[in-house]
């Protein structure tokens, strides 16, 4: 019967009483560590629930001696101890069987993490706690934070301490209701050389350890943050279950709204004030609608400037769409229980509000709710200086499409003259129109407005009565010039703007096709060499520049892995004294320096750190023509380099979790093999000692029979120890590819014949019987190793068959190979472990009862492989094992009576 299965009452009653009752709830007291009062809180607990007239029973509680604990203990009904017996001692636990029987409202289990003494139902005690609960009854229990799994090796890294009894979170999770019970850090202290705690012998080693004062606080924190969280999800939850739409102001949280507005960066400094005032989180929001795109090349710009200052101050950056701004940031400051919101006044006049709409700072107002709203007056701050200095592509004119819309224009007039009879003024306006709009959608703005002028003047002159005249002699015609400059306008602004958001999304297709090619490529590899070329190669072909990437060495000095550029010559810059020590400032301190940046510009090349979790593993350069990056090529460098960084971070750690496997292979092969060898040599060398202090024995006179007994023993340790000795030396020269296979014509009879005369007093007048046709051809191999393989598998089927049972040694030849078997009549082998009886140092399980190290075997897959041959094993139908292996026939063999 398992540990863990519970053995004791009936599991029908068991259920009923589940079913009947409902799961118990449990609640449990929390502590930095022994001695804050868990327990003492626990039983002041209990007792208000007893005078409430709850039946309350103590199943388990560690009074350590301490007299008001004991007081509180002597109030409350306590069930008497188990007694079990361990390792002939009486030890005493809890009896989860009579809590069960007893049924109690509330019971009182101290120590959740404790370790039941063997024998007991369950191995831990919160599995007890676990079926008291499932029973139907209400646990309390006490925990300290270093017993909660999750937090298990951050414990140890604090206070270098191992803790082996944990609680699964899990439970924890599963708990009702969270009590932390805390007390400062010189309370504690005290309490401890008082001898509340412990012992006196043991107090002066816990301050010394354990209970020093930096460790207390930082688990004081780990309990207070643990406990937070706990309740913080809670709140959530509760939330989300009552359709309780919030937020509550139990947490504060900050949003600050981010946008292209040169205001942006003064509100996220105020945001970062208000959170660092409020010791709260805080999030800059930007929100794309589609009036709001696309932006210009400098809007863009300082967008990311104000993005990239709410990272480096802290805040977490989101970037959400939506058709109405206010909605999106209403729905997130729900969904993250935001409490503050800051906001830019604006900076309209109230005609332009009033064509727009209600405003965005209105409309929060009336749909904020519980949420404050932070109005600050905008104020142009001075623009955040980014790391790498971007450049805004300036605006050029390009005068020939200018000159290609005047064309058109005139195209549009010539045609217009010589058909003005038969066609109305309207149709000639409207033919104006298509120079307007084709030079909008093919050239841009300026020079469909350019032309709608031009247009205008045109029409007015040669088609407007009186012609030939700029003079208009019907009013109504000025209200049509209007009309069809406001058209043309407004045409010739929305083409432009369909052009500009089509080529922005050819450009953004274009890196986002680059990135994801590079992350497939880079997603799959396993070679640290592979990732940083392909990086250096991608950001070349897009960059057009040379790049170069630097990963540390042993020596924490940087060598150059990977290099993509038009020659060598970038190279060779890259290497001189200067840039190396611009490349190592960069990579020592974390940041952006060289070329383009404000730390070491006279460098040729930028360098960028490669991070992953604020931690550096290499230098991306880049050997820039310009003194400045456009804002797309650094989004673009920077999603590369953070994607590269995540590579060589995983491959890194790849090939450590390979080391750490191999080093755990290589030590379960040690510790096999020193087990095997410990085993092995020492039996036989028992037998020698033994033997020899008989013979060097004058008091004992041995007769002539019973000395050659002796000597007998003798030679059959020498022998056995001499067959370990070379099993293994002949396993460490094949590792080590020292044996050399030297084939030539070999007689498998011979081998056959040569390898049971080495065994001659191995098999001790055991039957051998052979079957060699004589029409088997010779094959070519090196006819020692050979030998060795039908050594090996002989002296195999003697050890682990009877002593009277036949062992079978045959040849046959099947097509171009010759296959040599040897089967007995012994144990054999369970089919699951057929397999695996040829890998170094296993043994079945049915075998390791026999002597032996598990390399026989082994060596002899070993040398069959070496010769292109194929070994393996079978169970024979009628009990035993025939262990075959086939080597290859030459194409060339010798003729049969030449052998």
């Amino acid at each position: 019967m398992s540990i863990n299965e519970p053995q004791r009452r009936n599991p029908d009653l068991l259920l009923k009483k589940a079913s009947k009752e409902g799961r118990g709830k449990l609640t449990i007291f929390l502590g930095a560590a022994a001695g804050v009062g868990k327990t003492f809180a626990m039983l002041e607990n209990a007792h208000e629930r007893q005078a409430e007239g709850m039946n309350v029973l103590i199943g388990w509680v560690e009074t350590h001696g301490r007299r008001e604990t004991e007081e509180l203990v002597a109030g409350l009904p306590r069930l008497a101890p188990k007694l079990l017996e361990y390792r002939s001692k009486q030890l005493t636990e809890m009896d989860l069987d009579a809590i069960i029987a007893q049924h109690p409202e509330l019971v009182l289990v101290d120590e959740l993490a404790h370790t039941n003494v063997a024998g007991s139902c369950y191995v831990r005690r919160f599995q007890d706690v676990e079926e008291i609960l499932n029973a139907g009854i209400n646990v309390y229990t006490t925990l300290n934070i270093q017993h909660v799994e999750s937090l298990n090796d951050i414990v140890e890294q604090i206070t270098g301490i191992k803790v082996r009894e944990t609680v699964p979170d899990s439970i924890i999770e599963q708990a009702d209701q969270v009590q932390l019970i805390d007390i400062p850090p010189e309370d504690l202290i005290k309490r401890l050389k008082e001898g509340k705690v412990y012992v006196p012998g043991q107090v002066e080693r816990a301050l010394r350890n354990f209970f020093r004062p930096g460790n207390i606080n930082a688990l004081r924190e780990m309990a207070l943050r643990f406990t937070a969280h706990r309740v913080d999800q809670q709140l959530n939850e509760y939330m989300h279950d009552h359709a309780i739409e919030g937020p509550w102001p139990a947490a504060e949280r900050i949003m600050v709204c981010v946008s292209a507005s040169p205001f942006s960066a003064h509100l996220i400094r105020v945001a970062r004030r208000l959170a660092q005032a409020m010791k709260a989180e805080w999030y800059a929001v930007h929100i794309a609608t589609p009036r709001s795109t696309p932006l210009t090349e400098k809007e863009r710009e300082r967008l990311a400037r104000n993005l990239h200052l709410a990272e480096d101050l802290g805040g977490k950056v989101r970037s959400l769409s939506g058709h109405d701004p206010a909605e999106e940031l209403l729905t997130m400051a729900h969904a993250e229980n935001i409490t503050h919101i800051v906001i830019g006044k604006p900076q309209q006049n109230r005609v332009w509000e009033w064509l727009r709409g209600e405003a965005l700072v209105d409309k929060l107002i009336r749909k904020s709710g519980g949420i404050h709203i932070h109005i600050v007056r905008g104020k142009k701050d001075q623009e955040y200086a980014p790391r790498v200095k971007t450049a805004v592509n300036p605006p050029q004119i390009f005068w020939s499409h200018y000159a290609g819309g005047l064309a058109m224009m005139g195209a549009v007039t010539f045609l217009s003259w010589f058909l003005h009879r038969e066609l109305e003024l309207v149709n000639i306006a409207m033919l104006y129109l298509l120079p307007v709009l084709v030079s909008a959608t093919r050239w841009g703005r300026g020079p469909s407005y350019a032309t709608a002028i031009a247009t205008v003047v045109v029409f007015d002159f040669l088609f407007v009565p009186p012609r030939l005249s700029f003079t208009v002699s019907d009013i109504r015609y000025l209200w049509s010039f209007i009309i069809f400059l406001l058209v043309a306008f407004v045409a010739g602004g929305k083409a432009e703007r369909l052009r500009h958001e089509a080529r922005f999304a050819q450009r953004r297709e274009k890196s986002t096709w680059s990135l994801y090619e590079f992350s497939r490529e880079v997603a799959a590899q396993v070679d640290l060499d592979a990732v940083i070329n392909g990086l250096a190669q991608r950001a070349y072909q897009a960059l057009d520049w040379a790049v170069v990437v630097l990963l540390p060495n042993q020596y924490d000095k940087l060598e150059i892995k990977a290099f993509a550029g038009p020659d060598g010559s970038g190279r060779t810059v890259v290497s001189e004294p200067s840039e190396c020590a611009v490349a190592m400032w960069a990579y020592e301190h974390g940041e952006v320096a060289g070329r383009a940046t404000e730390t070491l510009p006279a460098a040729q090349y930028l360098y960028l750190p490669l991070k992953v979790h604020g931690r550096v593993i290499g230098i991306f350069g880049m050997h820039m023509v310009e003194k400045k990056l456009t804002t797309e090529q650094w989004r673009l460098i920077d999603a590369w380099t953070s994607m590269a960084a995540i590579a060589v971070e995983r491959i890194q750690l790849a090939q450590k979790a390979s080391q750490a496997v191999l080093m755990t292979e290589s030590e379960r092969l040690r510790t096999a093999l020193f087990n095997s060898i410990s085993h092995e040599i020492r039996t036989p060398l028992a037998t020698i000692i033994g033997s020899i202090d008989a013979l060097l024995d004058r008091t004992i006179e041995l007769p002539r029979t019973g000395q050659y007994e002796l000597m007998a023993n003798i030679k059959d340790g020498a022998i056995r120890m001499e067959r370990v000795v070379n099993n293994l030396l002949d396993t460490a020269r094949w590792e080590s590819g020292a044996i050399q296979v030297k084939k030539d014509w070999c007689d498998i009879g011979d081998i056959v014949g040569a390898s049971l005369h080495r065994l001659k007093d191995s098999l001790d007048g055991r039957k051998v019987r052979t079957d060699i046709p004589e029409s088997i051809p010779m094959i070519k191999g090196d006819c020692v190793l050979l030998e060795q393989v039908l050594v090996n598998l002989v002296d195999n089927a003697l050890k682990y068959s009877g002593e009277n049972s036949i062992i079978d040694v045959s040849a046959l030849k099947e097509e171009e190979k010759v296959i040599v078997s040897v089967a007995d009549r012994g144990i054999g082998i369970p089919d699951k472990e057929l397999s695996n009886i040829f890998q170094k140092f296993y043994r079945a399980d049915n075998a390791k009862a026999k002597s032996g190290t598990g390399l026989g075997l082994s060596i002899c897959k070993e040398i069959v492989e070496a010769h292109g041959g194929v070994i393996w094993a079978i169970n024979r139908p009628n009990g035993g094992v025939r262990i075959s292996f086939s080597l290859p026939v030459e194409a060339d063999k010798k003729p049969a009576d030449s052998k």
